[in-house]
C-alpha cells in the first residue's frame, strides 16, 4: 500500500488545458519572451510535439496554443505562413513540423535524452523517422512493416529497445488506427502482431503519453462525420 501510494505520488499531475481558440479569438502576444506550441488537440502530428514536452517535463516552459482546426484563426497564418500545425515560438523564431519539432526540443530543452547515442540505433532511428509519414498514408500494409521494425533491439519493448523520438512518431498514428479500424471497419490491427500489441501496452503506461490522447469514442465520431458515415 505504501509502495503504491509513493508511485502515484510521484506521478505528474494532470496538466490544466487551456481551451482551443476558433477565428474569433485573440492572437497571443509574440517573442515576449515565452514559448509556446500552436498545436490542436486532435490532431496527431501536433501530439508528437505534445507528447515530446510533457516527457522531458517541459510543461511549465513551453505554453500550449490549442488552435481549432475546423475554424482556424486567420491570425495564424501570420505567425507561421504554413498555416500549418505544430509550429514552436521559441527564442523568437518560429519553427514548424513535426518530425523537425520533436527533434528540436529534444536538443535544445532540458530533460530526458530521446536520441539514443548507439550509433546502429541512430541510424535505424532516422529510417523510421523518414518512414513515418509514408507509414501514415499505407496502413493496413505498412503495419507488418512496423511489427518487423520492433523486433530489431531486444533491450526493451519500443523501436529503439527504449523509448525514444522514434515512439513518439509513431504512437499518435498507430494508437489512431487502432481506434478507427476498430471501430469504423471491425478490423484489430493487433491480431496477429504480437510486438505492437506490447508497444501500444507499454506506451500507455507512460503519462506523458496517455495525458494527451483523446476519447476514443469521440475521436470515431468525428471520424465517422467527417466521412459522411451514418451511426
Amino acid at each position: 500500500m505504501e509502495m503504491a501510494a509513493a508511485v502515484a505520488a510521484s506521478r505528474p499531475a494532470i496538466e490544466a488545458l487551456p481551451p482551443t481558440m476558433p477565428s474569433a479569438s485573440e492572437q497571443p502576444p509574440l517573442y515576449d519572451g515565452e514559448t509556446r506550441l500552436f498545436m490542436s488537440y486532435i490532431c496527431p502530428y501536433a501530439q508528437r510535439a505534445w507528447i515530446a514536452r510533457n516527457y522531458k517535463g517541459l510543461q511549465e516552459k513551453i505554453k500550449l496554443v490549442p488552435i481549432d482546426m475546423n475554424d482556424r484563426p486567420a491570425w495564424y497564418k501570420g505567425v507561421y505562413p504554413k498555416n500549418t500545425l505544430p509550429s514552436l515560438e521559441h527564442n523568437k523564431k518560429i519553427i514548424g513540423e513535426s518530425l523537425d519539432l520533436i527533434k528540436y526540443i529534444d536538443i535544445n530543452f532540458a530533460g530526458p535524452k530521446l536520441t539514443p547515442d548507439d550509433s546502429e540505433k541512430q541510424r535505424l532511428a532516422e529510417e523510421l523517422l523518414a518512414y513515418s509519414d509514408i507509414f501514415n498514408q499505407a496502413v493496413p500494409a505498412a503495419l507488418d512493416n512496423i511489427e518487423l521494425s520492433l523486433s530489431k533491439f531486444d533491450d526493451g519493448p519500443f523501436f529503439l529497445g527504449q523509448f525514444s523520438l522514434v515512439d513518439i512518431a509513431y504512437a499518435p498514428f498507430i494508437d489512431g488506427f487502432q481506434t478507427l479500424f476498430a471501430g469504423i471497419k471491425n478490423y484489430d490491427i493487433t491480431e496477429g502482431r504480437a510486438n505492437i500489441q506490447i508497444f501500444i501496452k507499454e506506451m500507455n503506461k507512460i503519462d506523458a503519453y496517455t495525458h494527451t490522447k483523446q476519447d476514443p469514442t469521440e475521436v470515431i465520431a468525428l471520424t465517422k462525420k467527417k466521412l459522411g458515415v451514418r451511426t
